[in-house]
């Protein structure tokens, strides 16, 4: 990937400083630390960052048409750029270069904004007509690639990541307390609303189109199911499982296109060696591996991983992580993701990017979304035993557990008539996990946080709008769900994007090729969840790779330990700093006693209760507010440096924002 930024002046013809400009670009150079160029005239300026991997010599953006009047700048993947560049030709385009950033100006020439219907991959791309003065701005259909938009001063000023809004003087890293309250209902800022007040994203499957001042979101994409009933069922599934082999093996192939090499990262799971024995079977030779080994702070994949690549002659790189190593790499993490992260194992993850990078790769291959198209999460199967009770007893007894929870954590039932309405009447299995961990919010947050938030539900806030919802299956319902919230928010920018991209690494997502997801959506959700058995399908293709045992493991999903990182006795200095009654006050969201009281009880509490698994993860969200708002916001709650956008930008070295110790210089890394 790359990274982009500009703006466009609503008002007129200003012309945009180039200073100001290139400040932008450099806050993201980790982005695209190979190239850096920009294109300016009056009223509009774009820019890049490149991290070369296609046409490595001729590829620098922005680039043009052949006179001249439409521009582009580019962040991320067309895979089908081969197929793409036969058909332009065939139109009479004659491209001045290989790299596929120069196909979106001939798309645009042929087709005007129907080009997302052409533009098949991971993307982020802004693309500027002087002809008629209009601006695109559009993010792939997955929402892979970010992208970042604000107003001010009448400019609309857009980047790759938040740093370039804040770095260009004109956007302040005010909190957006709405932002917050995501992080404890939905994991994430998922949505088009951020962490920063005035600062949106373009959701997944859109775009801006601006012109004359004017700037509208359209939508280009959505998923969508088969009514209940209408999905695709076979006799004998066995031609489904070879649809689904070839979609992967083409998935894969194009994903392997470029022009360096590429690597993968595997774990104890089936969705990420899937990856690896595809990737490594179409090159003839073994691909190289990475993984990750906990010691003593969640489930250790280890023997495992290390199974999976000896099967398929991978050699295996591991990066070993404990508790001590996850918080001391929480500061960098949470710049990098550029807003507060509950899930600890995003700070491994980043570890193992910077590892990919120290070894001399630039892209990765990762397992992520098969959970999301083929039902892999335990939830999904919670869901199968909830709507089976619903049928059988008329009431889910699962229903009854969640209202005693309620009263047991002493917080209040989250139903509202915006959970209802936002999901449009369905009852999907992760509006109970939502409404469950929005619970730790009800405990800790201060009465100026509530009054702040007012009647605002975060509900409020989802963009579940397919009008044929309804209609589908619920497991489907749910799939919905998942791609639209917590893919995009979670998996996507704190566990995707931006902790690859902060070492200066592309991760690729075979599982997210459009043409997978249009496959796993039309088969019938027995082929996806059979009885106890998640990802049935993908299990299938997967015994043609890879020897049984490994292709029939249960699925575990990768998490390091919660509060106890934190919260624990090895914990560092600033988190007690951050928890400190005058940091709680200082930053106003939480509430000192309740946050005291909640730390408390994590010690007296039996080792499982209801109470004790959600109020880890809420204080876990806890520090990671206080922290972000600390780096981001002001200071001033830690003795922690502050996130200074200049200092970054001048530092074009991958984990640019370091908090060392002598554990941290002596992480293990194995090869």
């Amino acid at each position: 990937m790359c990274g982009i930024a500009g703006a466009l002046d609503l008002r007129g013809h200003r012309s945009f400083p180039e200073a100001r400009l290139r400040a932008m670009t450099d806050a993201i150079a980790h982005r695209g630390p190979d190239d850096e160029h920009v294109h300016l005239e009056p009223g509009v300026a774009l820019g890049a960052r490149r991290l070369a991997i296609v046409d490595l010599s001729g590829g620098r953006q922005p680039l043009c048409n052949e006179d001249g009047t439409v521009w582009v700048a580019f962040n991320g993947e067309l895979f089908e750029y081969p197929e793409l560049y036969r058909e332009i030709l065939d139109r009479g385009h004659r491209p001045a270069t290989r790299c596929d950033t120069e196909l979106w100006v001939h798309l645009y020439e042929d087709l005007g904004d129907r080009m997302f219907e052409k533009a098949r991959g991971q993307f982020a791309v802004s693309l500027w007509d002087r002809k008629t003065r209009t601006l695109i701005l559009g993010r792939d259909r997955a929402g892979i690639a970010p992208l970042y938009y604000a107003e001010r001063d009448g400019w609309l000023l857009w980047g790759s990541e938040v740093k370039a809004l804040l770095r260009s003087g004109l956007v302040e890293a005010r909190p957006d307390p709405k932002g917050v309250d995501h992080l404890f209902a939905f994991f994430s800022a998922g949505t088009t609303r951020t962490f920063f007040e005035g600062v949106k994203s373009i959701p997944p499957g859109h775009y801006l189109l601006v012109r004359d001042g004017r700037v509208e979101l359209k939508k280009y994409w959505d998923l969508d199911f088969p009514d209940a009933g209408d999905e695709v069922r076979l006799d004998d599934p066995t031609p489904l499982v070879d649809e689904l082999e070839a979609l992967m093996r083409q998935s894969v192939e194009r994903r392997l296109r470029g022009d360096v090499p590429v690597v993968s990262y595997i774990s104890g799971g089936l969705d990420s060696t899937v990856v690896l024995g595809l990737s490594s079977r179409h090159r003839g030779q073994a691909v190289p591996s990475f993984t990750i080994g906990l010691d003593r702070a969640g489930p250790d994949e280890r023997p495992q991983s290390a199974e999976a690549a000896a099967a398929l002659g991978s050699p295996l790189t591991t990066v070993t992580m404990d508790r001590a190593r996850i918080a001391e790499a929480y500061p960098e993490l949470v710049v990098a993701a550029e807003g507060p992260v509950f899930d600890t194992s995003c700070a491994c993850l980043m570890r193992l990017a910077a590892a990919v990078h120290g070894e001399g790769y630039k892209v990765v291959l990762t397992g992520e979304g098969a959970d999301e198209a083929f039902a892999g999460y335990a939830w999904f199967k919670f869901q199968q035993m909830r709507d089976r009770s619903f049928r059988r007893f008329g009431r889910a007894p699962m229903t009854l557990g969640r209202e005693l929870m309620f009263r047991v954590l002493g917080g209040r039932d989250a139903r509202r008539p915006a959970a209802v309405e936002a999901m449009q009447g369905t009852r999907p299995i992760q509006q109970d996990m939502f409404e469950a961990i929005s619970q730790a919010s009800t405990l800790v947050f201060s009465r100026d946080m509530r009054d702040r938030l007012g009647d605002h539900h975060p509900f409020d806030d989802l963009d579940l709008t397919n009008p044929n919802m309804k209609r589908w299956a619920p497991l489907n319902q749910s799939l919905y769900v998942g791609y639209k919230v917590m893919l995009a928010g979670l998996l996507m920018i704190p566990k995707g994007d931006r902790i690859a991209m902060h070492s200066s690494v592309e991760a690729r997502y075979p599982f997210l090729d459009d043409d997978v997801i249009a496959f796993a959506s039309k088969i019938a959700p027995e082929y996806k969840l059979r009885g106890k058995t998640e990802k049935w399908i993908l299990r299938k293709v997967a015994e043609r790779t890879l020897p049984a045992r490994i292709a029939n493991r249960p699925k575990t999903m990768f998490r390091a330990s919660f509060a106890p990182t934190f919260l624990g006795p090895h914990r560092p200095g600033w988190v007690d700093q951050l928890l400190s009654p005058d940091s709680l006050r200082a930053s106003g969201y939480f509430d000192p006693e309740a946050v005291s009281r909640e730390r408390s009880l994590q010690v007296r509490l039996p080792r499982i209760t209801p109470r004790r698994l959600i109020m880890q993860i809420g204080l876990t969200s806890v520090v990671a507010t206080q922290l972000w708002h600390h780096l981001y916001c002001g200071g001033g709650l830690c003795d922690l440096p502050t996130w200074d956008a200049a200092a970054f930008a001048g530092n074009r070295t991958p984990g640019r924002y370091k908090v060392r110790s002598a554990s941290d210089a002596a992480l293990p890394i194995a090869g």
